[in-house]
């Protein structure tokens, strides 16, 4: 897939009306009130550049899953009221999508102004990449700009198909997403090491496959590692396994032999009787059956420290045991603390890696941290993204 395309950089923008999708998928508390707006800060170099250049700008995103209703929890409201706070002027809110309201307020727009549509998944049809639907909703602008690195994998009208019928370029966010995560897959300073964590082998299949042809390390940790300890014939306890992805933990270990790729599992870990926060962790090399692996243990860390210490490129998607619990955080706080400590150009992909990163404080001491979870997922994977996809090549 190609990945040099247009950006908002590479348009005239004076004048004309610009359908922008951005992420706005933004957590709220039982009142309605925004707990985050870093999706919505996230979009404002986007947003000011164009307004500021004398375009017309319609936003769109879809917030929650209102299952193609119009469902007034999970209106957009109270992001046009926060977008308007943070750019110090009205943000007007369409009341619909495609309806009557939207088409008065996109009409009445003047260079410079921004205005928001309604959630877009209030339509069944946005998640069904319906054709006349993505056609009603180009035809309130000139050109589509995504800045939705976070749905860029969703094949949707908002973030796809209105491609269809207009002149596609990125935004800022996109571009910046696509630039360094592009780079460090393609074009990495070596030695690359892919750190990879989380519950499930299966998860990252396509990930590991993928980095396989790329990486000169791969540091595995989580829950997932348990299915490649127990495919080494080794005790794990009552860890998680996926029995059914042993064969296949055995092929990727013998196909990195191959490549020379090193192969990093964990020599030792953190373990329990129980997943709850109090559990009493205890250090095992062999775990004991009755006890789970919860984290990476203190061999594990000095040696996966120092493996990175060394490193180029980092790309890191999955923290390293259950971070979320004070006592089993120390493998991913440790990996973080080596990855910010390296000096390696560093891609932290979204989620949990992401969430993991900005709790413990190294946020500013990474190259970049992702926006999309399953976005970045699946570029990590090689996948086409729909979203980007469709935007123009340069």
């Amino acid at each position: 897939m190609n990945y040099d395309k247009k950006s908002i950089a590479d348009i005239d923008a004076q004048g004309k009306t610009l359908l922008v999708r951005c992420d706005f998928n933004v957590p709220q508390d039982e009142q309605g009130a925004i707990t985050n707006d870093k999706r919505i800060v996230e979009s404002l170099p986007t947003i000011r550049n164009l307004a500021e250049r004398g375009a017309k700008l319609i936003l769109c995103s879809h917030l929650g899953r209102p299952k193609g209703k119009f469902d007034m929890k999970y209106s957009l409201a109270p992001v046009a009221k926060r977008l308007s706070e943070l750019l110090g002027k009205p943000c007007v809110m369409a009341s619909d999508v495609v309806g009557e309201d939207a088409a008065a307020k996109a009409a009445a727009l003047a260079p410079g102004d921004v205005m928001l549509l309604e959630n877009v998944r209030f339509h069944a049809e946005e998640e069904k990449n319906d054709p006349a639907f993505a056609k009603k909703l180009a035809s309130l602008a000139e050109i589509f700009v995504n800045d939705a690195f976070g749905s860029a994998h969703r094949a949707h009208a908002s973030t796809a198909g209105v491609a269809d019928y207009l002149p596609a370029v990125c935004g800022f966010l996109i571009q910046k997403e696509i630039g360094v995560m592009g780079k460090a897959l393609n074009d990495p300073k070596r030695p690359f090491a892919a750190v990879l964590g989380g519950a499930k082998v299966s998860d990252k299949i396509g990930v590991i496959n993928n980095l396989l042809e790329k990486c000169d390390t791969i540091i595995i940790g989580g829950a997932m590692a348990y299915t490649f300890i127990k495919a080494l014939g080794k005790p794990i306890g009552a860890s998680r396994c996926e029995e059914d992805k042993l064969t296949y933990a055995l092929d990727m270990l013998a196909k990195a032999k191959e490549k020379g790729v090193k192969f990093l599992l964990p020599e030792d870990s953190l373990c329990a009787d129980k997943f709850e926060a109090d559990a009493k962790a205890q250090v095992f090399a062999d775990i004991p059956d009755g006890l789970m692996g919860l984290d990476i243990g203190p061999k594990t860390v000095e040696k996966y420290s120092a493996e990175l210490a060394g490193a180029g490129t980092v790309v890191w998607n999955g923290p390293m045991g259950v971070f979320e619990f004070p006592a089993f955080a120390e493998g991913t706080k440790a990996v973080a603390r080596a990855i910010a400590a390296s000096g390696a150009v560093s891609v932290i992909g979204g989620g949990d890696s992401a969430a993991a990163v900005e709790q413990l404080g190294f946020a500013d001491k990474m190259t970049h941290i992702s926006t999309g979870g399953g976005a970045s997922l699946e570029f990590l994977e090689g996948l086409e993204l729909p979203g980007i996809a469709c935007l123009l090549d340069k």
